[in-house]
């Protein structure tokens, strides 16, 4: 006889898989977890679960999937709302759902999110955390330096001392690296980025240390490092082997830009991988969020290219 797998057994294999392996294959786990949870009526357990759950298919490029499952996360005077832990995983809910905006250049829908997700942090800091350090990335998107620095700030005087919280650790240097760069600081860029690689690295999250490679491959650039190229291409395939396609096409736009003057095949070889990711990450999109992506700068010359 087949025994099913309880509750918290799909909460913690989805979790696991979320952040510890190819993201799609949490999926699954997690929308029996929801499923589960809410035929329990196990409102913290269900929120938990649907915000693991729009982290997974925000990490797979499934955008649209992700902001509906996100979006139902209760809210102050939802049924359920008003329970301590259901807020901070709306909390969670918000960062994710701005991080989604972010990703697709509405950094102004995404610095809403992340507000709202702070006011439902609820005394939680790892929630409030996320909001803080989304509201940095935020204003790195419109160059505001200064607030991007001060946001910052705020966000690293929570994590707490010791070498627990690795992912809000790795992120923090993500952002570090943002900034670094935005204010034209390249080697201090390349430094965090190399900080997020090794902490992504010994907390075995591969999608995380494809992130860290681009962050740190787009850095080298900055500073002529004859690697860069090499780091690129390390970030574009480690992302491809994970399905995360948001990862994807960063990764193969700058390498195809970069090659183009002195390896046009290869260089016209990643400006179609990217252009093959744009466009199953704007198929997974609501129609008004898919046309605004793609009439983005940057994406409509990738597209032109």
């Amino acid at each position: 006889m087949t025994v099913e797998p309880s509750l918290l057994e799909l909460l913690s294999a989805g979790e696991r898989a979320a952040f510890h392996a190819a993201p799609g294959s949490a999926v699954p786990l997690l929308e029996s977890a929801v499923t589960l949870a809410t035929r329990q009526s196990r409102p913290a357990e269900a929120a938990a679960a649907s915000w693991l759950l729009g982290v997974a298919l925000a990490a797979s490029g499934r955008y649209g999937a992700a902001l509906a499952v996100l979006q139902s996360v209760p809210h102050p005077g939802e049924r359920g709302g008003q329970v301590p832990e259901v807020l901070v995983f709306g909390a969670l809910a918000g960062a994710t759902l701005a991080s989604i905006h972010r990703q697709l250049g509405r950094h102004d829908a995404a610095a809403e999110y992340d507000g709202r997700g702070l006011a439902l942090a609820a005394g939680s800091a790892e929630a409030a955390f996320d909001c803080r350090l989304g509201l940095a990335a935020d204003a790195v998107g419109v160059g505001a330096a200064a607030t991007a620095a001060t946001e910052l700030a705020r966000a690293a005087a929570l994590v707490p001392a010791g070498e627990q919280w690795w992912r809000q650790r790795v992120r923090l240097d993500w952002v570090r690296a943002e900034v670094a760069l935005l204010g034209e600081r390249a080697d201090a860029a390349v430094q965090a980025a190399r900080s997020a690689l090794d902490r992504a690295a010994a907390a075995h999250a591969p999608r995380h240390v494809a992130k860290s490679l681009l962050f740190l491959g787009v850095a080298q650039l900055q500073v002529s490092d004859p690697t860069a190229v090499e780091t690129l291409q390390r970030a574009a395939v480690l992302a491809e082997s994970l399905g995360t396609v948001p990862l994807v096409w960063p990764a193969r736009a700058v390498l195809g830009a970069h090659l183009a003057g002195g390896d046009p095949p290869g260089s016209a070889k990643h400006l179609a991988a990217a252009r093959t990711a744009v466009a199953a990450i704007a198929a997974e999109l609501p129609v008004e969020l898919r046309t605004q992506w793609l009439a983005r700068p940057d994406i409509a010359e990738l597209l032109d290219t």
